[in-house]
């Protein structure tokens, strides 16, 4: 999958998400893993102030932070970088 994809997935099925899809996709999206401890992940990118935070409850992500993802991958109009 590319990054149109996935995003336009996680934006029509935000409540049903796998963790590691959301980590897989943040990562796709050139966030880095910088650490996290017990259920939690912690994302991060250059040149953005905003830290990417993803919770593992029982192999699924929280639709909230879903939807952050989504908010910032549109801020920061980062599906536009692949046709750069």
């Amino acid at each position: 999958m590319n990054k149109k994809e996935i995003y336009e997935e996680l934006k029509r099925k935000p409540k049903n998400v796998r963790f590691d899809v959301l980590c897989n996709a943040a990562e796709l999206f050139e966030f880095r893993f910088r650490g996290g401890r017990g259920s939690h992940r912690i994302f991060v990118r250059d040149g953005m102030s905003e830290m990417l935070i993803f919770q593992n409850v029982k192999g699924k992500a929280k639709p909230y932070q879903v939807k952050q993802f989504i908010k910032v991958v549109e801020k920061y109009k980062l599906l536009e970088e692949e046709n750069v």
